[in-house]
């Protein structure tokens, strides 16, 4: 059928059908990180970016462009988590800024939405790398406007969309070294293809569950325009995974697909020489077991009744609102009655991103006026750091990502206080977030305090030791599942089976002529007598160098090693 335009209701069922696709595909994406450590989030990330202007959409009482562009463009860059959430959402502030003035959007107006977009996009980052999201979006801008020259059939125009930015995305380890290396495409740039993806079958008319679920205002989960029974197509969800006899090839791994799409739908595949892992919603579990079985023996089999789940979710939903709705109630009582004194005004505060019971308390001994929650495991978003500079009484504020994912976020927040100078010292690590408040003098002027502070976290070297969740090569370096590597500032410095080793060449790799300084914090699952034993290699290996030890109680890393 062919379709001339688009309205403001297809469009947003477009928007939500692309946010569920993103959903749908979320944990997929994160394994694309190009480092194999366990806080690969770029899924996470984008998704709860989306879901966040999802919500506001489907909140819409009625549904016209202008509402819908302010719905889609507010809810994104609030909610922005990480670099590709951000990213993303400048995609879709450029993008309404080229629909909310229409009524209908047609093939030049599409066009002209996806030039606002990549342009937008590009602007808010400060230096675009080629090979990333930011290139899959550039490259479906192109198709747009050469499709808005071909046809006025918007169906066509956005299928060749979707294969063109398809194909951009495979080209994407061709760009950037470090994707080809890893062996994964770029993970954001998958991202919008599945967002492109799941709003072109929306486009087709394609029967699909637009409900998004989200957290009210009052902590409870409130399901909006639930799905019923009746509306679920593909009843039993389906999960294997296939230990092959011989390796597929790309040909059989598309076939494959196209057999799963013929029986079902929210399908993943996702093969390797040794395995494929499958997931498919049908009604014929039989089928796609029987066609598993083709390529190899069958492991790891799950199958849920999704109409049974949906009774008991139900249920659940239920119990669980009238127990938030009983804790809301106590909560509000207990405020009542032991209201906190007034916080004084006071001209420069600070917020810093940390994570770690000892990490907060170093923050807060240093003067750190709110703390909020994250960090590499969880990239808090654009709307947490605004709901931290409100509770901060200060004209100047100073905030500390201590994550390079969480920088972009940041600044977005700045842009959108006006009653308030906001000042993003671009800490990377934890390290340069301390560094930073050390160096702070309280009788100088806020300008001068961020140029210094600016300044001297460049004289901090970081390095971090975790695991490894996925054989790759990266840097030159073999690494196995489960081997320990101690990650420096920009590579992989050390790898291996001993941590105490790859602890001591991570070290011995950062500290140079010119170090005066060694601080060691110690994670949440690190002994402390352990921590103690390097400590004393450190002491005495680098005896011209003054050698701190730190409990910092941070999830995922064993250890944070900063140098100065």
């Amino acid at each position: 059928m062919e379709i001339k335009v688009i309205d403001a209701p297809l469009l947003a069922k477009m928007f939500l059908a692309g946010a569920k696709n993103l959903e749908a595909k979320k944990e997929w994406i994160n394994e694309l990180n190009v480092f194999p450590v366990p806080d690969g989030d770029t899924g996470t990330n984008m998704t709860m970016t989306i879901l966040s202007a999802a919500k506001e959409v489907q909140n819409l009482s009625v549904v016209d462009m202008p509402s819908l562009a302010k719905a889609i463009s507010s809810g994104s860059l609030r909610g922005a988590r990480g670099n590709s959430g951000v990213i993303l959402s400048q995609l879709f502030r450029g993008l309404t800024k080229g629909f909310e003035a229409y009524e209908t959007i047609d093939p030049f107006i599409l066009s002209d939405c996806f030039q606002k977009a990549v342009e937008t996009a590009y602007k808010a980052v400060m230096k675009p790398k080629e090979g990333t999201i930011l290139t899959v979006a550039k490259g479906a801008a192109k198709m747009a406007e050469e499709m808005s020259q071909r046809s006025e059939d918007m169906t066509e125009i956005c299928g060749a969309i979707l294969k063109y930015a398809e194909e951009v995305l495979e080209r994407t380890p061709d760009m950037l070294p470090v994707l080809k290396q890893a062996g994964v495409v770029d993970s954001g740039g998958q991202g919008l293809v599945e967002v492109l993806r799941g709003a072109y079958d929306a486009l087709l008319g394609k029967e699909l569950d637009y409900t998004i679920e989200q957290t009210g205002t009052s902590g409870g989960v409130v399901k909006i325009s639930a799905q019923t029974e009746a509306d679920i197509t593909f009843g039993y969800c389906t999960e294997f995974i296939s230990v092959l006899k011989a390796p597929i090839t790309e040909y059989e791994e598309l076939e494959f697909k196209s057999y799963l799409e013929g029986i079902g739908d929210s399908i993943v595949v996702v093969a390797d020489d040794e395995i494929i892992k499958v997931h498919v919603h049908t009604n014929d579990p039989g089928l796609a077991l029987q066609k598993g079985l083709s390529y190899g023996s069958l492991s790891r089999i799950k199958i849920d009744n999704m109409r049974e789940e949906h009774q008991e979710k139900l249920i659940k939903d239920a119990e669980k609102e009238a127990a938030r709705q009983k804790e809301e109630a106590v909560k509000k009582k207990e405020q009542q009655q032991d209201l906190p004194p007034e916080v004084p005004h006071k001209n420069m505060g600070f917020i810093s991103v940390s994570s770690g019971e000892g990490l907060n308390e170093i923050f807060e001994s240093l003067g750190v006026d709110y703390l909020i929650e994250g960090g590499q495991t969880m990239n808090p978003s654009t709307e947490d750091m605004l709901n931290a500079i409100e509770q901060v009484h200060a004209d100047n504020i100073f905030i500390l990502p201590n994550n390079k994912n969480i920088i972009l976020a940041a600044n977005q927040a700045a842009q959108l206080t006006d009653h308030k100078k906001i000042y993003v010292i671009p800490t990377k690590t934890v390290p340069q977030g301390i560094t930073a408040l050390v160096n702070y003098l309280p009788e100088e002027g806020a300008e001068d305090n961020f140029a210094r502070m600016s300044e001297e976290i460049q004289n901090v070297k970081t390095g971090q030791v975790t695991y490894a969740v996925r054989d790759t090569i990266i840097d030159g370096k073999e690494i196995k599942r489960g081997d320990y590597m101690g990650i420096g500032d920009s590579s992989i410095l050390s790898v291996g089976k001993d941590m105490e080793a790859v602890v001591k060449e991570l070290t011995s790799l950062m500290v140079d002529e010119d170090s005066a300084i060694i601080s060691i914090y110690y994670g949440a699952e690190t002994k402390e007598k352990d921590a103690k034993k390097l400590l004393a290699h450190v002491e005495e290996a680098y005896g011209d160098c003054d050698v701190e030890l730190h409990y910092g109680g941070q999830p995922i890393y064993y250890y944070v090693i900063s140098v100065e």
